[in-house]
């Protein structure tokens, strides 16, 4: 088993200065803590990996592909891949967790 707390993963995403902490890696997937600042603009481009967002904190609205939803504390978000897709209008501190199938690299 590997279990982990949301806690020390975001201060070891924060030690090391980055939006991204991939935390777990294994056959058919990946895992990992995503944050952006409320305000901040999403840098992210069309993955190669099917993923799946768990709004952990935050509110913002996010648009995948031509759709576009608001999401906050609890929202789970399926994003094909190749998808193009973005988080904006964040409005609180956004923290998400994302699987990738098959793991992200």
């Amino acid at each position: 088993m590997k279990a982990f707390r949301l806690d020390d993963l975001e201060a070891e995403r924060a030690a090391n200065d980055g939006a991204y902490l991939q935390f777990l890696r294994e056959r058919n997937m990946s895992v990992g803590l995503y944050a952006l600042d409320a305000g901040q603009t999403d840098p992210q481009l069309p993955h190669r990996q099917d993923e799946v967002y768990l709004v952990v904190s935050g509110r913002a609205s996010i648009t995948v592909g031509e759709e576009t939803t608001t999401v906050a504390r609890g929202s789970v978000v399926y994003v094909p891949a190749g998808v193009a897709h973005k988080f904006h209008h964040i409005t609180e501190d956004l923290k998400v967790m994302v699987v990738f199938s098959p793991p992200e690299g």
